[in-house]
């Protein structure tokens, strides 16, 4: 799995890409973006690892002595590239710009890099323009191989068996965190390596999208909007939102999550090769404006999934770019009542050679509990 995933051909393809863009190296610090190119986990910390891929000449590691052993355990002992340890005297920053040589007109900063780390680079390698690497890597980002597609439809299985415990988790007179709690304890137990987030909005609550958990109390009779995802031991990430109601829905509630349902329904039967992002927002948000509800729907449709839980592309009014097979992303529409109560249907989408596959597969429906 992991060979599959983390390719070694991964760093001879990034490697042209830097100099396909006129980029003399890349720097990829610990984060998603070295993780992509070498499978290795590394710990961010104040100590310097970083990949350094140059346009031309032989990729290296920069790591710490003292997490060398992680280093040579990892997947990025399969590269066959140069791991340099340094010792705490040393300067690594230092190190990287002798190792690069003169005349370093422009480099490629991990996207998640440390503002202190870019930094001692810019002191390191001066006069180098400092551009991000997605500038470089986005596009090999974005088109998810077969390996990691399964991993997501794996990540995807995982969350659905969490939220069919939900329903046993939900009943009046549980606070928000109560349920949060053992949520949070079903998505390890379901495989997932961490718990990356849990919503659990009751009542008017559901009406804030990015709601933390709170010592509300859940009443009898009110809407409970889940969001919950982790990152499973791959690396890739789960993202799933479900609704629930505790005793029967009001009714103006019923009859805007089934808009709601519709419009969800349409953005995932709209994707396929070439359509564009912002025609599978607009997709959405047609069906909830047609509806009267357009003013509550306010955020963008989805956002891509991978090794990050947001990530390119993004599902948005704007956004023109053409979707291809590979590309995964979410589709999450909301409509949210303040003070009253909201909700949201979100799956996660894998565009395919003829269309769209959800691999989340919970019923979508209102479920009462």
């Amino acid at each position: 799995m992991t060979s599959d995933l983390y390719p070694v051909s991964r760093l001879a393809a990034a490697q042209e890409a830097t100099r396909r863009a006129g980029i003399d190296a890349l720097l990829l610090t610990p984060g998603p973006d070295l993780r992509y190119i070498t499978g290795y986990e590394a710990l961010p910390l104040e100590r310097l690892t970083c990949l350094v891929v140059p346009a031309a000449g032989d990729a290296f590691l920069m790591v710490p002595r003292l997490e060398l052993p992680a280093a040579e355990h990892s997947p990025a002992s399969r590269l066959g590239v140069e791991f340099v340890a340094w010792e705490e005297t040393d300067d690594p920053f230092a190190q990287v710009a002798k190792r690069l040589g003169g005349g370093v007109a422009r480099v490629g900063l991990a996207d998640r890099m440390w503002a202190m780390t870019s930094l001692r680079f810019r002191d390191a390698l001066p006069g180098a323009e400092q551009v991000l690497a997605s500038s470089v890597l986005r596009e090999m980002r974005m088109r998810k191989s077969p390996a990691e597609v399964a991993a997501l439809r794996a990540a995807g299985s995982a969350i659905d068996a969490v939220h069919a415990q939900v329903p046993g988790f939900l009943r009046p007179g549980r606070t928000e965190r109560e349920v949060g709690r053992d949520i949070a304890d079903a998505i390890i137990a379901a495989g997932h390596a961490t718990v990356d987030f849990v919503i659990v909005a009751s009542g008017p609550n559901g009406a804030s999208p990015h709601h933390e958990l709170s010592d509300r109390v859940i009443q009898a009779g009110e809407p409970v909007v889940v969001d919950i995802g982790g990152q499973m031991p791959s690396g890739y990430c789960s993202d799933s939102t479900r609704v629930y109601c505790v005793g029967e829905p009001p009714a103006e509630f019923a009859a805007y999550y089934e808009v709601l349902r519709q419009a969800q329904e349409a953005a995932c039967a709209a994707v396929r090769p070439g359509v564009t992002c912002e025609a599978i927002d607009a997709a959405a948000r047609r069906v909830i404006e047609d509806a009267g509800y357009g003013e509550l729907f306010i955020h963008r449709t989805g956002h891509g999934i991978g090794l990050e839980t947001h990530e390119d592309p993004y599902i948005v009014a704007g956004n023109a770019e053409p979707l291809a097979p590979g590309f995964a992303f979410s589709v999450e529409p909301g409509i949210y009542r303040s003070g009253a109560h909201g909700a949201r249907i979100e799956d996660i989408v894998v565009c395919g050679e003829d269309g769209g596959e959800r691999v989340n597969l919970r019923p979508r429906e209102l479920m009462v509990v």
